[in-house]
């Protein structure tokens, strides 16, 4: 009975991965151009994500930093707590900030966030579960969402996650090429 449980956990995150692929890749490839763009102008990176997005953002910074997968000079990227005041005291026109929010943590903060970015002339990127609606009706037009279509914290995290390393790589393809 239990590994049957544990089974159901790793088929239902292995489905929802396979199914949102195709739907995922056109935004996670507009989000990797624009942080690019943003880095290749001379911009920053700062990412944050409310309650368990926050360890998904910080994740990805060091990654964005360190290298993912092939050695490469280090990006200009940021880890912050969702303040508006960090923001907009880091944030400068052309940057980009990049919020994690897996199960609609604190709209308030994570709204605050994005209008300190906004106020900033920053690209937003937002990824998002389900339930991330009042996050999402934040955003301007420029500004990009990558949405995990699931309300299960654990699956959506677990997709964010993926989200982040795809998207790292191709950030590394763009400036680096492929790997052969």
């Amino acid at each position: 009975m239990l590994e049957q449980r544990i089974q159901q956990q790793f088929f239902e995150g292995a489905d929802l991965q396979y199914q949102t692929a195709e739907a995922l890749a056109p935004p996670i490839a507009q989000a990797a151009t624009a942080i690019v763009e943003a880095l290749t102008a001379g911009g920053k990176l700062l990412l944050c994500g409310t309650d368990s997005g926050h360890a998904l953002a910080r994740h990805a910074a060091t990654l964005l930093v360190g290298g993912l997968e092939r050695t490469r000079p280090p990006l200009a990227a940021l880890a912050v707590a969702p303040s508006a005041r960090q923001i907009q005291a880091l944030g400068l026109p052309g940057d980009l900030l990049l919020l994690v929010d897996a199960a609609a943590g604190d709209l308030d903060i994570g709204m605050a966030a994005i209008r300190a970015a906004q106020g900033k002339d920053m690209t937003v990127v937002l990824l998002v579960g389900s339930s991330g609606d009042g996050l999402r009706e934040t955003l301007a037009e420029t500004d990009i969402q990558i949405t995990v279509p699931h309300e299960r914290t654990s699956r959506v995290l677990e997709t964010q996650l993926l989200v982040l390393h795809t998207l790292i790589d191709a950030v590394d393809a763009q400036l680096m090429g492929d790997p052969e």
